[in-house]
């Protein structure tokens, strides 16, 4: 960077990015480096998609680490956040991504997976801020990752992930009332269909996602991560407990 060069608006700041090896945690974890920040990112199957993504903050004269984490696991969610603070000596950012999604009919919705959407969409993130909120310094960020779904559900089969995400408001909500004595704020990034390896802009059903979009398209992980990002600047201090729709005006 050059003398000249404005500095970063998260210069010095170190960020943990859950399930930040592809779609919008890859997006955000690279955006938040673009920022200046210092990136952990936790991936739970895919190791070498976390190693590109580090690669390629790398590239760009960030510093990113990797880390599994299985969000069943609570030892494994608490190795995690303590090897970041380890890792860069402190943590100011969480952003609360990873997440799973299914789809079916109610009454064919075995036990096993709400069981298991509920542990990781839910159970997962919750922990996550709970094992992360002793660790974050004065003015911290939580930024948690709902749906649109879980506000407006247009089609039948998605009761179980409307649930799963309609909990990130309530956990939204409460963490920002917890922790904000101490200047950390909590807020939500809804996203409406983005082209990710989940729900890719040219799969099965994407054309009927994208009409219902007032701008009649796919979102980007990018435009997702522009939104994330704010909220992890000073620029978004005054803002917490809110939620924010990146949804094509679905």
């Amino acid at each position: 960077m050059s003398s000249n060069s404005p500095t970063p608006s998260l210069h010095g700041k170190v960020a943990l990015v859950t399930g930040g090896s592809r779609g919008i945690g890859a997006a955000v974890a690279q955006r938040l480096a673009a920022e200046g920040a210092q990136v952990a990112l936790t991936y739970d199957t895919n190791a070498e998609r976390a190693k590109e993504t580090a690669e390629r903050i790398e590239k760009n004269d960030g510093r990113a680490w990797t880390v599994r984490a299985n969000l069943t696991d609570a030892e494994s969610i608490r190795a995690a956040v303590d090897g970041t603070v380890a890792e860069f000596g402190r943590l100011d950012i969480v952003v609360n991504n990873a997440g799973t999604g299914t789809g079916g009919p109610l009454e064919e919705v075995e036990l096993a997976e709400l069981d298991r959407v509920l542990t990781v969409n839910v159970r997962g993130a919750y922990l996550v801020a709970q094992t992360a909120a002793s660790q974050l310094a004065e003015g911290g960020r939580i930024i948690n990752l709902g749906s649109c779904i879980a506000d407006r559900v247009p089609f039948p089969g998605m009761t179980l992930y409307a649930t799963s995400k309609a909990a990130i408001t309530g956990l939204t909500q409460g963490l920002a009332r917890e922790l904000g004595p101490r200047g950390i704020t909590v807020n939500q990034v809804a996203p409406g269909p983005t082209d990710t390896d989940m729900n890719p802009a040219n799969g099965e059903g994407a054309e009927s996602q994208a009409a219902l979009t007032s701008l009649g398209r796919y979102g980007t992980p990018e435009e997702v991560a522009h939104t994330v990002a704010h909220l992890a600047t000073d620029g978004a201090s005054y803002i917490t407990g809110a939620s924010f729709a990146v949804d094509g005006g679905i």
